[in-house]
């Protein structure tokens, strides 16, 4: 048997009632194949990344536990991100549905579909302060404290909108 891994999805959402398409994307992550939903931090709401003629987003981070690979997991992703209606315009623009495999256990993985951990998310306050309130004490590969790094990236601009209230 596969063991489980710990797996950390950022998830992101600026059209079509960006907090219920989050929310619908956190109760379909619950129910992926070979995958439990662990944990979810509470909704953010952010300004964008790149350009600014566009809606703020809605942010959150899943902990799931998995059997499925790497590329598996962001197969079931990007599929899930599909059946949301995600459109790739533009790079950095509008969408109904970003899911970022930010996390798989303590793995590095640079391949040309995927990077883990993602490269970006030491740089964003909306992936590493929802991160750090679902789970305080993780260390990245490498060493960094999740805390840390959020702490160094708090903005003004991302605000806490309310906790994650599967009902």
């Amino acid at each position: 048997m596969i063991p489980l891994v710990d797996v950390y999805v950022g998830l992101g959402s600026n059209l079509d009632e960006p907090a219920t398409q989050v929310a619908l994307a956190l109760e379909a992550l619950g129910e992926l194949p070979l995958t439990q939903r662990v944990g979810v931090s509470s909704l953010y709401a952010s300004r964008p990344v790149g350009p600014q003629d566009q809606p703020d987003f809605i942010n959150a981070v899943a902990h799931l536990a998995t059997r499925l690979s790497p590329l598996a997991l962001l197969d079931q992703l990007q599929a899930l991100e599909q059946r949301h209606r995600r459109v790739r315009q533009r790079h950095w623009g509008p969408r109904t549905l970003d899911l970022d495999l930010l996390l798989f256990g303590k793995q590095v993985i640079a391949t040309p579909r995927l990077q883990v951990p993602h490269p970006e998310m030491k740089a964003r306050a909306f992936v590493l302060v929802p991160l750090a309130e679902l789970a305080p004490t993780l260390i990245l590969p490498g060493g960094q404290s999740v805390t840390a790094l959020a702490e160094q990236q708090r903005s003004p601009d991302l605000i806490r909108v309310l906790p994650y209230n599967p009902g």
